[in-house]
């Protein structure tokens, strides 16, 4: 007998039951990157711009690494629906093995940062603080791969609240930590913006190793017999499964981010308020995509676990009610963003000259919110089905040519053409947001391509 396809209400239900503790669990984490930027801010304007380069940088080579590792989650995903249990522990292991190689790639590069720190072409002080915050991160990128391993493991699953938990510990911890790194105590010298670099160091291996313990004693967990079978050597065909379908992600993920680092880069030339004010503006920006981001998550979960389950029209129909709930949610949200702009800006900081500069760029974030939400929704059910490639060269042609390229163009001005309105930071804003407005649409159409194309397949079996 055919399973009956979920309703709409039930669809959006499920997707809300799952992406709150997701949202939750986000914010946290991106609640430390406000912490430090505030707590920065109040340290010195150097600080902050220096840590707004340090964090294009890093935020650049993390997403791109974790981005390889989230193929591991449709994947498990996809086994958990088809109720191969057996099979997620050793997909898991594999996914172990991926984040050990990543993680000494990331390391390397975080360690020796002169050749990207170049792009900036900033002062030699805010190189040497930029390239000592990327140093101690070096430190903190193992155990930080090495816990969105167990993310995407209890995401996969749908158990995202001990994820959460754990996230929102960790955010208590910021400040005291941020407090004696930044400022000083304890014996500890004031080390400015590198501190907040110390105290996610000491966070990111407590995160660690509370995953640990999690999946080590909890009994849930031996369903899928990840302890007691012995030593597993790297496998080469499971590990080139997960790069077939990690690698485009990870390039989708470092594209969309560097989009936004270079753009700080290349404000970087204009000052150091100029920069400040385009990091506070992208920092709240990184904020508001986690609502987003949760429903695209959960979304894209139910459709993998739907596809594994050989459910494609109950996959398509969930997918939808996902897509429908982001865009729903996003036109309130960048009107009341734009309403409390100066409030919000007021909260990062008490600097005139670095809310000037950032104010009119928040009509950008306001407007956007609905593209974004609606291409990351769909970015996320697209990999649900295993598919990346051609999303990849989507991200690179809207992101990155008409997003960077024409932020390029309209910001600096090279060829005296921009309107005053739009050099500067306001320029790279305007790109970005046409881009995301171009990638959303041509994600949405090849969707809609590829669920006819699977379903027809699967009909004519």
């Amino acid at each position: 007998m055919p399973c009956a396809l979920p309703t709409l209400p039930a669809s959006l239900q499920r997707i809300a039951a799952l992406a709150w503790p997701m949202l939750i669990g986000q914010l946290a984490v991106v609640g430390n990157g406000v912490i430090d930027t505030a707590m920065t801010a109040r340290f010195s304007a150097t600080d902050l711009a220096a840590l707004a380069i340090g964090i294009s940088i890093y935020v650049s080579i993390f997403v791109g690494l974790n981005g390889v590792l989230q193929a591991i989650s449709p994947a498990i995903a996809q086994l958990f629906g088809a109720r191969q249990y057996r099979q997620i522990g050793a997909e898991l292991k594999q996914g172990i093995w991926l984040g050990f190689f990543l993680a000494g790639t990331g390391c390397l590069i975080l360690t020796f940062p002169q050749g990207l720190l170049a792009i900036a072409q900033a002062s030699p002080l805010l190189n040497q603080k930029a390239a000592l915050y990327l140093q101690i991160l070096a430190l903190a990128l193992p155990a930080t791969l090495a816990f969105r391993i167990y993310g995407a493991l209890n995401n996969a699953l749908g158990r995202p609240k001990m994820v959460m938990l754990i996230q929102l510990a960790a955010l208590a911890l910021k400040i005291p930590l941020n407090t004696l790194f930044i400022f000083g105590g304890l014996g500890i010298p004031a080390m400015g913006g590198p501190g907040c670099a110390a105290a996610t160091a000491v966070s990111a291996w407590l995160m660690a190793l509370s995953g640990w313990l999690i999946l080590r004693h909890v009994k849930h967990y031996e369903l899928f017999c990840l302890f007691g079978s012995g030593w597993v050597r790297p496998q080469w065909p499971a590990l080139r499964s997960l790069l077939r379908l990690g690698i485009p992600m990870g390039l989708s993920y470092l594209i969309e981010v560097t989009g936004y680092a270079f753009m700080a880069l290349f404000i970087a030339r204009l000052g150091e308020i100029a920069v400040s004010g385009h990091q506070l503006t992208a920092n709240f920006g990184t904020i508001l995509y986690m609502l987003p981001l949760a429903i695209a998550s959960a979304t894209g979960t139910l459709v993998a676990q739907a596809i594994g389950a050989g459910q494609l029209q109950a996959a398509r129909r969930t997918g939808n009610a996902g897509i429908l709930l982001a865009a729903m949610l996003a036109v309130p949200l960048g009107l009341a963003i734009w309403l409390a702009r100066t409030r919000i800006l007021h909260a990062y900081t008490d600097q005139p000259a670095i809310i000037a500069a950032a104010l009119p760029l928040f009509l950008f974030i306001a407007v956007y919110q609905l593209f974004d939400a609606i291409q990351v929704c769909v970015a996320f059910i697209l990999r649900a089905y295993k598919i990346a490639v051609v999303p990849t060269i989507l991200y690179a042609v809207a992101l990155w040519g008409v997003g960077l390229g024409g932020g390029y163009l309209l910001g600096l001005d090279p060829f005296q053409i921009s309107p005053p309105a739009l050099r500067g930071a306001a320029g790279f804003w305007m790109a970005n947001s046409t881009s995301l407005a171009l990638a959303a649409a041509g994600l949405y159409c090849y969707l809609k391509r590829i669920q006819r194309k699977i379903e027809s397949q699967a009909a004519s079996i």
